[in-house]
């Protein structure tokens, strides 16, 4: 059976990840692929009690290295239990969030100790890497009121972090893209929804043609 895509979406906070995740979604199932769309941290029971730890509350509450210990064991899970049969069943997996967010957010952001980031990289994803990564990116600036303006979730926690740690979010995003150009792919995320997507779904087009 052919291996389906493994399709994630990076960025910073409000940079309208979630949006066209379920825009390629919708898209692809439109044109007759079967796709499971799941998030990080999340994705299962067990990576859905994490995320609430991680993006609730005091953003003092954990260290950076703690932090990506619990990201790492969501991941785990995730890939072990959602991601990993889904691929193998030749499904096209989009993930709002992968292993990148916790190199940028934990480690270049946070100052967590890379060498353990890398560890709990090799033990979480089984070797995975995606297909494609999407990384949005927008003024940090532009994000924050974005995500303060929908009002609606009490997932604030790395938002209430402060402007420094966000535009260090977004060099840090911004340099895995570069170091990896066959995988990532930067979106400018300040373009209209509509643009956006286009500029994602060329994208994705790309990927299934090179299979």
């Amino acid at each position: 059976m052919t291996r389906g895509l493994f399709i994630t979406l990076e960025g910073g906070e409000g940079t309208g990840k979630s949006t066209q995740a379920l825009r390629l979604t919708d898209r692809l199932k439109a044109s007759g692929h079967d796709v499971v769309l799941t998030r990080e941290p999340g994705g299962t029971p067990q990576g859905e009690a994490l995320r609430n730890l991680l993006v609730s509350g005091d953003p003092g509450a954990w260290s950076a290295n703690a932090e990506a210990m619990l990201n790492a064991a969501a991941r785990e899970t995730h890939v072990r239990q959602v991601i990993m049969p889904a691929i193998a069943a030749g499904k096209t997996v989009i993930s709002d969030r992968f292993m990148d967010s916790t190199r940028v957010y934990q480690g270049f952001a946070g100052g967590a100790d890379m060498s353990l980031i890398d560890a709990l990289e090799r033990a979480a994803t089984h070797g995975l890497l995606p297909s494609l990564t999407l990384v949005f990116d927008l003024a940090p600036e532009v994000g924050l009121a974005r995500a303060k303006a929908r009002g609606t979730t009490n997932e604030d926690r790395f938002e209430r972090k402060g402007l420094p740690f966000h535009a260090q979010l977004r060099k840090g995003f911004l340099l895995i893209a570069r170091a990896d150009p066959q995988r990532c792919a930067v979106i400018d995320a300040s373009q209209s929804p509509d643009d956006v997507f286009s500029q994602c779904w060329s994208r994705v087009e790309e990927a299934m043609q090179r299979g």
